[in-house]
């Protein structure tokens, strides 16, 4: 990439979207195009083709998505996968249409196998069912990473993929309706401390193993990849470090000064047993992460209370 390319990145105002900008901002790029959900939906083809008729960007990152935690994805399924593939295959057809020289598509860990061998390998990819709960916006996401690699086999197209861990930091959604784990005990722990509530009631059993990353550390490997890589593979990101949901919970607590009582509703699920991501493959290139999930969730936390007024929470 050229500090001069014109860089369109879909879903800028989003967790991932948002941290990918500032990190190409930091690097010197400054020819940054954005559109909010509002100003174009990704979702029509015709808005898609306007646009891109309009700007002829050089680069494309696709980190516009549909997103949510285990309740969205298991009453939302038939959203979560016809919103992402429409996005999908507006943007990517477009990227071959307009010869856009190089697109990033950013996937999920979710795409791997439910019973997938720990920690993940990329060539684990549909080797087995995948987890129920969110098995809709999984099949998604696959449907993308494979078109990207389908346009590079039959037309040279310089499109390469990645598969982020489980993401956290600025930006990120607070909705209890539709959050992830972490940033879900960030408002729970938080309110409960606010309004002197003894106990916080989580799901499951607190025994599943994760992965976490800052999401500026995410960002930093996806610039990384635009400027080094061009495999027709995709390439897995995160720490290669896992932690339990019981030990997240407590770290968060940590971190907001919670004191009070953690209780665990086994009648909820659990998902996924384990998800750990072999980043081999991205240490093999010269890029490590950063930031640790104790420092990472103190500056969520640090974000969270700053804009509090403004984050993403109850549908606003």
């Amino acid at each position: 990439m050229n500090k001069t390319d014109k860089i369109y990145v879909a879903g800028h105002r989003g967790l991932v979207g948002s941290a990918i900008v500032r990190n190409l901002q930091s690097k010197g790029y400054t020819n940054i195009v954005g559109r909010t959900h509002k100003e174009l939906d990704l979702t029509i083809q015709a808005d898609v083709i306007a646009f891109f008729e309009e700007e002829r960007p050089d680069v494309v990152v696709l980190a516009a998505a549909k997103v949510g935690g285990i309740n969205a994805n298991n009453t939302k399924p038939a959203e979560f996968a016809y919103e992402n593939m429409q996005v999908q295959c507006n943007v990517i057809k477009c990227c071959h249409d307009y010869k856009v020289k190089k697109l990033l598509f950013l996937g999920s860990t979710c795409i791997y196998p439910r019973m997938a061998p720990q920690p993940i390998p990329e060539d684990a990819l549909l080797t087995g069912p995948l987890e129920e709960t969110n098995e809709a916006y999984a099949i998604a996401k696959i449907a993308g990473l494979e078109m990207c690699k389908y346009f590079k086999i039959q037309y040279g197209d310089d499109f390469i993929s990645c598969m982020p861990t489980n993401l956290y930091g600025p930006h990120d959604n607070y909705d209890l309706k539709d959050s992830h784990v972490l940033p879900a005990m960030i408002r729970k722990f938080h309110e409960a401390k606010v309004n002197g509530i003894s106990s916080v009631e989580l799901w499951g059993t607190g025994s599943p193993l994760r992965e976490f990353l800052y999401v500026d550390d995410m960002a930093d490997a996806c610039v990384f990849l635009l400027e080094n890589y061009s495999g027709e593979q995709h390439v897995n990101i995160g720490t290669g470090k896992e932690v339990s949901i019981r030990e997240l919970a407590e770290t968060v607590c940590r971190a907001v000064g919670f004191e009070g009582e953690i209780v665990w509703n086994k009648d909820m699920p659990d998902g996924t047993p384990r998800k750990l991501t072999n980043v081999d493959k991205l240490h093999a290139m010269g890029w490590n992460h950063k930031v640790d999930l104790e420092e990472g969730v103190r500056l969520a936390y640090e974000w969270f209370k700053e804009n509090i007024d403004s984050a993403r929470m109850d549908g606003r």
